[in-house]
């Protein structure tokens, strides 16, 4: 019968545009890990002869250089995402003597971004499986990085000791309070003795919120031209902060700072869409 035929309709416009920007966006992904790729196979020869000179004693007077060629590294995978990146408060790192950077974490992202704008070597304290990962492992160890083993209190509190003695050397370590990495907007409870590190070795905090880290790759498992904002709190100096204020309210304290940043960088992405 005639008007009872399917018709076949033309994809649209909307549609064409669409599927390019899907497809730009898969080979913009991969091109970013060919990128990444080549620069692990590159860099990894400096790492192995660094980890060799480190062993030899020499890894303190190496440190600089080696935070200068991970800073390279993080900022070019940054500029080849696209992301446009919103820095606040860096004049809020001191540049000299112990330190604790603590900071909310979405996304693997946040190490290059970390790394990328403090502006000095820093070292993270990472979970243990890490060092089972090529590459990763040996540059978390040559920045001065611990693996801690959540599962082993005796093994975590010999990690933390190490960090702590390594901050009253006078070098910066690298926390991620929540324990794991929050894969929405939300702000994660802290937990307490994640901040034993600063306490213990009476060294200030430098609280530091991320917005939009997730939305760079792992929100879609594309990479996307997309706002990022990094704020560098007020440091807060532990050593002036009685012992129960230490154990009772600075794990709020630095929660209330991040959650605080973390609700105007979002404001400000929202204001500038």
């Amino acid at each position: 019968m005639e008007g009872s035929q399917d018709r076949l309709e033309c994809p649209t416009a909307s549609g064409h545009t669409a599927i390019k920007g899907a497809f730009v966006a898969l080979l913009k992904t991969i091109a970013d890990f060919i990128v990444v790729a080549v620069s692990m196979l590159l860099l990894t020869p400096i790492g192995i002869a660094m980890f060799i000179l480190s062993v030899l004693g020499l890894k303190k007077p190496m440190s600089f250089t080696i935070y200068r060629i991970a800073q390279g590294w993080s900022k070019l995978l940054i500029m080849c995402t696209g992301c446009r990146l919103t820095v606040k408060g860096k004049e809020n790192i001191p540049k000299k003597g112990g330190l604790c950077f603590v900071s909310n974490h979405r996304s693997i992202f946040d190490i290059l971004l970390i790394l990328a704008l403090v502006g000095r070597p820093v070292g993270f304290i990472a979970k243990k499986e890490l060092a089972l990962i090529p590459f990763l492992n040996l540059w978390i160890f040559l920045l001065g990085g611990l693996f801690i083993d959540r599962k082993n209190i005796r093994k975590a509190l010999k990690t933390i000791n190490m960090g702590i003695r390594q901050i009253k050397l006078g070098d910066a370590m690298m926390i991620f309070p929540e324990g794991t990495r929050s894969k929405d907007r939300k702000l994660l409870p802290f937990r307490s003795g994640a901040f034993k590190l600063a306490t213990q070795s009476g060294a200030p905090i430098v609280p530091i919120a991320i917005t939009g880290s997730y939305e760079v790759f792992e929100q879609t498992y594309r990479v996307r031209a997309v706002p990022v904002s990094v704020t560098f709190a007020p440091p807060i100096n532990t050593a002036e902060l009685t012992p129960e204020e230490r154990r009772k309210n600075l794990a709020g304290q630095v929660h209330g700072v991040i959650a605080e940043a973390l609700e105007q960088n979002a404001e400000n992405r929202q204001s500038s869409c």
